[in-house]
């Protein structure tokens, strides 16, 4: 048999501070890709050079260069950009794809292990490490507290077959999220795990904006409201938020950018059988948790894919 074939496709826009650290983790993999794609989503910066000098010795490093837009965008910007990269090339040739950020530092046997779950898990769709970030002393790493029921944005691990199915990314903010919901209404395991072998430094905090924390906190509300939402589940969870750095800050931001949207009755996703799907998924972890409502719907996705 041969070994799996997996494809990782980078988006990226000015990331020379962080890119030779996340280029050489991705080298040490003790299971590299097949093909890395790296679209250079119109940099200004050193990026484009230090991108040429690894592809020029790396085989399977190829870069899709873009022209550059006058910002960075991210949600809608960065999903068009990624698929700059998928549709250069022929998807049904690898068994597993990577939406992969140039901001991240994984240890070596990070992709190992998630091949290791996906085989182990007929049934899992998409699955992460746990993304965590230093303290401003550099003193100590903090966890960004992801939920379990999803892989994160930075490294959505996907089962070709699964992406395929969900009909990829949506081009909108909450496109990371939506993806994983999709999964589980049409009986695929989505998850992330904090296991040693998968936590990775994101050397880029998430939740950050090219304008200001504040800025990304409220577009993260906006695209809760977006992807279908309700109230009652919105603000618990950022009444939890407000309990993480940056205290109460980041929470209100959330809450306060999606009641914006609300009230505004700005536009949502388009998909009316989805959002009652994730209504009445939300309305279960309200009263049953998270956990419990989630692998609810992993044992309907096993017996289903068994």
């Amino acid at each position: 048999m041969t070994a799996p074939r997996y494809l990782l496709i980078t988006p990226c826009r000015d990331e020379a501070a962080y890119a030779r650290q996340c280029l050489d983790s991705v080298l040490a993999q003790t299971v590299p890709p097949a093909l890395w794609v790296i679209v250079d989503d119109g940099s200004t910066d050193e990026t484009p050079g230090i991108l040429a000098e690894y592809a020029a010795r790396v085989d399977w490093i190829r870069v899709v260069r873009r022209e550059d837009r006058g910002r960075r965008a991210v949600g809608p910007g960065v999903i068009d950009a990624f698929y700059a990269g998928l549709e250069s090339v022929d998807l049904n040739q690898f068994d597993f794809l990577c939406k992969f950020d140039l901001d991240l530092d994984i240890p070596t046997g990070y992709f190992a292990t998630l091949l290791a779950w996906m085989a182990a898990e007929p049934a899992l769709g998409t699955c992460s490490g746990k993304p965590y970030f230093w303290s401003p002393d550099q003193s100590r790493l903090i966890s960004e507290k992801c939920g379990d029921e999803m892989s994160v944005g930075m490294t959505k691990f996907y089962r070709r077959e699964c992406f395929q199915e969900i009909g990829g990314f949506v081009r909108q903010v909450m496109w990371d999220g939506i993806d994983c919901h999709r999964c589980r209404m049409l009986g695929w395991m989505a998850y992330s795990r904090d296991d040693p072998e998968t936590r990775f430094i994101h050397l880029r905090p998430m939740g950050s904006s090219q304008q200001s924390l504040w800025t990304g906190r409220m577009r993260h509300g906006f695209g809760q409201y977006f992807m279908g939402t309700g109230l009652a589940y919105m603000t618990a969870s950022a009444l939890y938020r407000m309990t993480r750095p940056p205290l109460m800050v980041g929470g209100l931001g959330m809450w306060w950018g999606y009641v914006r949207s609300l009230w505004s009755r700005a536009p949502r996703y388009d998909d009316l059988a989805f959002r009652r799907f994730l209504r009445r998924y939300q309305w279960s972890c309200l009263f049953l948790g998270k956990r419990r409502s989630t692998e609810r719907l992993h044992h309907q996705a096993r017996a289903l894919r068994s």
